[in-house]
């Protein structure tokens, strides 16, 4: 029997978001049962409608370009998703696209660049940051830990590495928002009350990151 061929940067990219609308699609009860302890528990539902129509249309979002494709999955999702989420997820999405416009192909570096630009976007258009209690909280400590992996100088990570790496950096960063107060998102309304359960938002990045890294060690 042969050997798998190895995943090109384009099949990378395209396992990554397929994952991760997936996630969102399998976890819209759970990822609701937990925004409805302190905010109105519709971040699972609208998360789950917006990638259900990413996954659905695949064929059609897909492009020869990674920063095509994170586009038209970022329209979709801005259409789609309701409440506050669409908005900051398409952004995020888009962001990404942008970090890598000029890129025909992707390695670890360009990874970095979109998830920062995915953060600094979030950040503009939520008009929050880290310590407000949101996704935020998990995703920019996620990018720092794999920017620091690739600057190390030690040997080269692979892509399997990397996914381990951001799925045990998210994980942490997420249950370090439950004694936070929300300052920010619908969460904030609710005051002292959001105290005592992690961020529904930096939750989603943990179990994203967690399911790409277990099914990137399975991809072989």
């Amino acid at each position: 029997m042969s050997s798998p061929s190895p995943s090109s940067p384009a099949d990378d990219l395209t396992f990554v978001v397929r994952s991760i609308a997936r996630t969102a699609v399998d976890n819209e009860k759970a990822f609701g049962d937990l925004d409805a302890v302190a905010g109105d528990g519709d971040f699972g539902y609208s998360l789950a409608r917006g990638f259900e129509i990413v996954l659905s249309d695949w064929d059609n979002l897909a492009s020869d370009t990674p920063a095509e494709t994170l586009k038209q999955v970022a329209l979709v999702i801005s259409k789609r998703v309701g409440g506050t989420s669409g908005p900051l997820w398409g952004t995020a999405f888009l962001r990404a696209a942008g970090a890598v416009k000029d890129r025909p192909e992707l390695n670890g570096a360009d990874a970095v660049a979109m998830l920062r630009a995915a953060a600094e976007g979030i950040k503009a258009r939520g008009r929050s940051d880290i310590g407000d209690k949101t996704l935020l909280d998990a995703l920019i400590p996620m990018t720092d830990a794999l920017d620091r992996r690739l600057a190390d100088g030690g040997p080269a990570a692979g892509g399997a590495e990397l996914a381990a790496l951001a799925a045990t950096t998210a994980r942490a960063a997420a249950d370090a928002t439950t004694p936070m107060q929300a300052r920010r998102g619908r969460q904030s309304y609710t005051g002292e009350r959001s105290i005592g359960s992690p961020d529904p938002g930096a939750v989603a990045i943990a179990v994203m990151a967690e399911r790409v890294a277990t099914e990137w060690e399975e991809r072989g």
